[in-house]
């Protein structure tokens, strides 16, 4: 039976040809795996489940359409779409994935994450994250009107393509004494995650001994990337338009 990764696909209504890649995708590629895991990022941004637009009302059909096939959906919070809840787990069937998780393929530890945790030297981001990661500051944010809330996002995003155009390529990368201290912590031999944009296969020490690190691609209009597992095998497999 083969696992799917994947990660970043920053689903938005500004990008209409990637939701048609991912609806494609869910209908045929996933039908033929035994689990699907997203690992963050599922959405550009999502402002509380009770935002029942028809572009999310798409999504949401299309997941559930994938879980009630028999294919199981391990969804990750990312650092766009931490607000995705339980409703919208109920309307998907898709089960929550806690950052990091500790998983086994083929008998080798593998910690899946999404990333953002990785990237220590971004202080800015790091405080960031903390604080909107704070309940009592969910809760307030949520307890705004829909168009309040599109609109705090709406800044946000403004703002994170400025901070991010001002910050220093290795800034917003991992760190990679935070790579080993995550593996060394979980025990892992191998770390899949998202987040950076910058896929790739990384051979790591931890402690002398020879692990991997693998980045998952983010999806675009062009195009997208899986990570396949089966028997032990890994694979990276290209994902375009039909």
């Amino acid at each position: 039976m083969t696992d799917l990764f994947i990660s970043d696909l920053h689903l938005s209504p500004d990008r209409p040809a990637t939701l048609e890649l991912f609806i494609d995708f869910l209908a045929g590629r996933a039908r033929q795996a035994s689990r699907l895991y997203i690992l963050g990022d599922l959405f550009d941004s999502w402002i509380g489940d009770d935002d029942d637009s028809p572009f999310n009302r798409r999504v949401t059909e299309a997941l559930r359409a994938l879980t009630e096939s028999g294919v199981r959906c391990d969804l990750m919070h990312g650092n766009r779409d931490f607000l995705l809840g339980r409703r919208f787990r109920r309307g998907t069937g898709c089960r929550p994935l806690p950052d990091p998780t500790l998983a086994s393929f083929a008998e080798k530890p593998t910690l899946l994450m999404h990333g953002d945790l990785l990237c220590t030297d971004d202080l800015a981001y790091q405080r960031f994250r903390k604080r909107v990661r704070n309940p009592l500051a969910q809760r307030l944010f949520l307890f705004k009107s829909l168009a309040s809330r599109r609109a705090l996002a709406d800044e946000y995003r403004r703002r994170s393509r400025e901070a991010m155009a001002d910050k220093a390529p290795e800034i917003m990368d991992v760190n990679p004494d935070a790579v080993v201290r995550y593996l060394r912590r979980f025990g892992a031999r191998h770390l899949i995650h998202g987040h950076t944009h910058r896929p790739r296969d990384h051979e790591v020490l931890v402690g002398g001994a020879e692990a991997k690190r693998s980045v998952l691609a983010e999806w675009s209009e062009q195009g997208g990337e899986i990570l396949t597992h089966c028997d032990g095998v890994w694979q990276r497999e290209p994902v375009t338009a039909s």
